[in-house]
């Protein structure tokens, strides 16, 4: 590495061992040492609302981790429709596939302003071979893919279109049902639960009559209670 990457490099590692939400990220374990291992630059990206990280078939050299927005995994279908096959949210890593060696299978886009950090797959390769401490978050990661896809099948693409929207309302809240979220627009809602974009709308609009839902603009609260007494 030249001298600047070096520099490059170290200063990221500085970054990761100081970040403020450290401990939702794939380097929440790591040590002292560790951080020794980290040979190339990790960056900083911010992203604009409907900007794109990756696509489809790019080159994996990197992933991402999600310090804060949303950011949706899209597949395009070939009528010139999409669906929305994941929402990744603080700490969450997108890309992951790179780390074992596939291609992205989605394009990963910014639904609100989204701050990234670009993490080189050289890395996390290196990490793996030279400290025991990542393969704890790594399984983490993988576990969390695949509970996620489990939460879609069961819960956001079957059953009525009332309990799939009713579904993904309580998912977005969180654990913290009373707090604002960011709510998506019809079409990525529609695209979310397969379902159109006028029953999304007509769906939305019952729940604020119902007093189910509170929105201004993108974001929302829910009564958590009355949303549950419906599934």
């Amino acid at each position: 590495m030249k001298p600047a990457e070096i520099n490059q490099a170290w200063n990221g590692a500085e970054k990761c061992k100081l970040c403020s939400i450290r401990h939702l990220v794939l380097f929440a374990d790591l040590n002292e040492d560790d951080f020794q291992h980290l040979h190339h630059p990790i960056k900083e990206f911010e992203f604009k609302t409907g900007s794109t990280l990756y696509k489809r078939n790019d080159t994996i050299d990197y992933v991402y981790t999600v310090r804060s927005g949303l950011v949706k995994l899209v597949h395009y279908l070939p009528n010139g429709s999409y669906r929305i096959t994941r929402l990744l949210r603080q700490g969450d890593l997108a890309g992951i596939e790179a780390l074992n060696g596939s291609a992205y299978l989605q394009h990963a886009i910014a639904m609100r302003e989204t701050s990234v950090c670009k993490i080189p797959v050289k890395n996390i390769q290196q990490l793996n071979n030279e400290s025991a401490q990542l393969y704890k978050q790594l399984t983490v990661r993988w576990h969390k893919v695949q509970s996620e896809a489990d939460i879609w099948l069961t819960h956001l693409t079957m059953g009525s279109s009332k309990h799939r929207v009713a579904h993904l309302l309580i998912y977005l809240a969180g654990d913290k049902a009373n707090d604002e979220f960011f709510l998506p627009s019809r079409e990525d809602i529609g695209a979310l639960l397969a379902i159109t974009t006028e029953t999304a709308s007509r769906i939305i609009a019952e729940f604020k009559r119902e007093g189910l839902l509170k929105n201004q603009k993108n974001f929302a609260s829910i009564d958590r209670l009355k949303l549950n007494s419906i599934l």
